[in-house]
């Protein structure tokens, strides 16, 4: 009975033990026992720009015993790394590749400046040898020197302008005048005293003699003249004659630069008067207005002939006294020169 009794004790201790038993060896039989053991990884061979260093722990990680020499920086992504945690004491920088700032101070000690040296940098100055600029200076500007063409005939005409002195003070002489029919109808000389105000504008003063038309006349003249806004070229001017006669003349011109050296020039004056005087062909108020248009070619700017066109018109009681000549316009080609 009793050895009945042990041999159901073994069975079910067999019966038991069995299931675990069977589990133990199928999970030793996943792993290949002959199998070698794996080599040690080279992290130097591997491609670490492919890494995401974000999610890794380098606090933990001992720098100092890693080759960074063989490291390829430029491919890492430093930006998603945290360096606050990283022990830089531990990194052996002279090993990465990096430049050394240069030193501030030279090599070599700068020596001190010699009296030798200082003679050869700053040699005396002889002042008899430098080239000033002139005191005097001086221009003769030939704006107009023409043949025209109207309705009323032909002619020849000018207008010219000069002065010496300096940049302050100067001597202005202005004349103007017109021929026709081998006779001058007119004619004018002036010289006025200038003196500049402003880089732009001088004022002038001083006197006017006209020779045509009919007797020789002199008037004391007062006016300014300069560059006004927008490169427009203006002067005024009043004189003052015998017998009470007030005359007032204006003047506009202005340069279009077309090509470097194609200039269109358009002009227009304008003459007034304060008194009647039939005798000189002068009558109170507007007496005459003339616009022209003038094309140049410079082919040195000290020397331009042109072809244009010009309009003269008279008024009032001048209109009645000029007759047929009241109202012309012109064909003109000419010359213009400076010296």
């Amino acid at each position: 009975m009793s050895r009945h009794l042990s041999r159901s004790l073994l069975a079910l201790g067999l019966a038991t033990a069995l299931p675990a038993f069977a589990q133990s060896h199928d999970a030793h039989a996943g792993h290949d026992m002959a199998a070698p053991a794996k080599a040690p990884v080279d992290h130097s061979k591997m491609d670490h720009s492919k890494m995401d260093h974000s999610k890794m722990d380098h606090s933990k990680m001992d720098h100092s015993k890693m080759d960074h020499s063989k490291m390829d920086h430029s491919k890492m992504d430093h930006s998603k790394m945290d360096h606050s945690k990283m022990d830089h004491s531990k990194m052996d920088h002279s090993a990465m590749g990096h430049e050394m700032p240069a030193p501030s101070e030279p090599r070599e000690p700068i020596p001190v400046p010699t009296d030798a040296d200082r003679a050869a940098a700053f040699p005396p100055i002889d002042h008899g040898a430098m080239q000033h600029a002139p005191e005097i200076n001086s221009l003769l500007l030939i704006d107009r020197l023409e043949h025209w063409d109207g309705r009323n005939g032909n002619g020849q005409a000018w207008e010219a302008t000069g002065w010496i002195g300096g940049n302050i003070n100067r001597l202005w002489l202005r004349s103007d005048g017109e021929r026709s029919g081998s006779r001058t109808e007119s004619s004018s000389l002036e010289a006025l005293y200038g003196r500049s105000v402003s880089p732009w504008w001088d004022v002038l003063v001083g006197v006017r003699q006209d020779f045509r038309p009919a007797d020789s006349r002199t008037w004391a003249a007062i006016g300014i003249q300069g560059l006004a806004p927008y490169k427009f070229e203006s002067s005024a001017t009043l004189y003052l004659g015998s017998g009470g006669q007030v005359l007032a003349k204006a003047e506009v011109e202005y340069e279009v630069l077309l090509t470097n050296r194609l200039i269109l020039q358009p002009v227009v004056e304008a003459t007034l008067a304060a008194k009647d005087e039939p005798e000189y062909g002068i009558g109170r108020g507007l007496n005459k207005v003339e616009t022209g248009l003038r094309l140049r070619y410079e082919f040195s700017r000290r020397f331009a002939p042109y072809i244009g066109i010009s309009h003269e018109r008279s008024f009032g009681d001048a209109a009645d006294a000029a007759g047929d000549h009241a109202r012309d316009t012109r064909w003109v080609a000419g010359v213009r020169m400076w010296f």
